[in-house]
């Protein structure tokens, strides 16, 4: 059954085979077809994108998921938006689960703040509007000049926890890092349960923390500043012994997350609550790259589970560990679309949903 007034076109781009499996889980919910595309890539490695069908006066949904070619990735994204517009589409709405290079979004040295670059390319490539889902941070709405919903994947996992961990309740909402606190706060007083901090465990080095243009300098000189002005040096940062702020003995874990992707600090707090006494470990992650040899170091890891969505492809990742699951969120995704297509209002999607959360 149609759930949408005319004139809508979902499209899939060539990322990854589990992109137009996203695609059809959405379209069939929405009681449509996908639409008729060819992206494929040249000798060259040039992108070549064909629309095979007309898109004039339509309202254009590209949906697009990351694959490993993250590059690649993006210029199927911003080939197929062009082509849109060039073929007079009334409106082309991106939906982008994970929006890629979103941990390049603050200053480090002399780099560039990579993520406001991506959104400043497919806005100029003809997108009306952005849906994703649990950008790494929030303040990334600001790069865009065009409406930017983020969805959130919180309410699937909690319903997971609710109805796949039997002894839920006697669980405990861990952040692996203060920097997560306030997500597994929101987890936790949404659950009714108790939180815990993990503190002192490895992080960046200081030369490659955020503000970064070794201002003040490292080492003092004589010529850079004038001979009466004594700048203080700021005092290094040494890093504590690590320490778990809550009881975590003889309870579930729960570490919970926006990313996971290099998992070594999830395995070392793994590791820092076992010892600790929690007698079993869930790892809570929205967005699962699950990069390089991560499925190995899980399945040799006290992890007893990692649940992800599957707003990223990791369908070869779950053959390599059977510790991985995933939680289906194209319901929220399709509802989003049709809300857009059809004019109705969006807060019902973020209903509850505070600034913090």
């Amino acid at each position: 059954m149609n759930h949408t007034k005319g004139g809508l076109v979902i499209f899939t781009a060539n990322s990854h085979p589990s992109n137009r499996e996203l695609g059809k889980r959405i379209a069939e919910r929405l009681g449509v077809e996908l639409g008729k595309v060819q992206v494929y890539q040249e000798a060259n490695r040039e992108t070549r994108v064909q629309i095979q069908e007309s898109v004039r006066g339509k309202d254009v949904f590209v949906i697009q998921t990351v694959s490993k070619d993250v590059n690649t990735t993006i210029m199927e994204m911003l080939i197929m938006v062009y082509a849109c517009r060039t073929s007079c589409a009334r409106s082309i709405t991106g939906v982008l689960p994970y929006f890629p290079y979103s941990k390049q979004c603050k200053m480090r040295k002399r780099g560039s703040i990579v993520s406001k670059l991506i959104a400043s390319m497919v806005c100029k490539a003809g997108l009306t509007h952005l849906i994703t889902m649990d950008l790494h941070q929030k303040e990334i709405q600001g790069f865009f000049n065009i409406p930017v919903d983020n969805l959130r994947a919180s309410p699937f996992l909690l319903q997971y926890i609710q109805e796949e961990i039997p002894d839920y309740r006697n669980a405990v909402i861990v952040a692996k890092s203060p920097a997560s606190a306030k997500r597994a706060q929101s987890f936790a007083e949404r659950l009714r349960l108790g939180i815990a901090v993990i503190h002192g465990e490895a992080q960046d080095a200081e030369s490659d923390q955020v503000d970064g243009r070794h201002s003040p300098p490292t080492v003092k000189t004589t010529g850079a500043i004038h001979p009466s002005m004594e700048i203080p040096l700021l005092i290094p940062k040494e890093k504590p012994p690590i320490t778990v702020v809550g009881d975590v003995g003889g309870r579930i874990a729960i570490i919970v997350d926006d990313i996971i992707d290099d998992v070594d600090s999830f395995v070392a707090a793994a590791e820092t609550l076992k010892e600790r006494g929690a007698y079993k470990i869930f790892v809570m992650a929205t967005h699962g790259l699950l990069s390089s040899d991560a499925p190995r170091f899980i399945e040799e890891s006290a992890i007893d589970e990692v649940v992800v969505t599957n707003t990223i492809p990791h369908e070869l990742q779950k053959l390599q560990c059977p510790k991985i699951k995933t939680v289906d969120i194209s319901m929220i995704l399709s509802e989003a679309i049709r809300r857009i297509h059809n004019g109705e209002s969006m807060s019902y999607l973020f209903r509850n949903i505070g600034v913090d959360d």
